[in-house]
């Protein structure tokens, strides 16, 4: 099978990283690359990434999607040692789509360089927060960016659980 579409079909969130493991430098730099590779809408690359491996700053984020989650003493970000906030620009008509892409951009590299990942939602409302928009300004990002998704990464605590099977109409052809 092509590399790639194993690759594809192979990859599995990750909710237990071990988080002692940081990424290396090499593999990280790869995985932002693809991610700013991913396609957009007119070419206008709405979407920006921020990256964060401070462990406090981590646990900050969790804290907040936590909260929104309504569920606080958890960790959604499941120890992962590099949290990849997606934000975009409102202004491009496809700007949630073209975050999204970036995402899964991410994702796949990641699991093509033995990196696993997971997407956790609820970064637009992190980020209409106060918190959020501290953070925001904090990093330099625009106030008009709106959040798109976090790609948690990190290497696996323990097996990933196995693919669940496809639905049998998935896929319908018309003819």
């Amino acid at each position: 099978m092509n590399e790639t579409i194993n690759n594809l079909i192979n990859r599995r969130s990750c909710k237990n990283f071990d988080p002692n493991r940081v990424i290396e430098d090499e593999k990280l730099n790869l995985i932002l690359e693809a991610g700013k590779y991913a396609a957009n809408g007119r070419g206008l690359q709405a979407a920006s990434m921020v990256v964060v491996q401070n462990k406090d700053v981590i646990s900050k984020l969790s804290q907040l999607n936590a909260s929104i989650l309504g569920a606080s003493g958890i960790d959604p970000f499941y120890k992962a040692t590099t949290v990849i906030v997606v934000f975009a620009n409102p202004v491009a008509h496809t700007y949630i789509e073209d975050g999204s892409l970036v995402i899964g951009n991410l994702m796949n590299a990641a699991f093509s360089l033995g990196v696993d990942s997971c997407w956790i939602h609820r970064a637009r409302e992190m980020f209409e927060t106060e918190i959020g928009k501290e953070l925001k300004k904090e990093w330099g990002i625009a106030e008009n960016l709106i959040g798109i998704g976090n790609c948690v990464l990190g290497y696996r605590a323990a097996d990933l659980a196995n693919p669940k099977p496809r639905k049998e109409d998935f896929v319908r052809f018309v003819k």
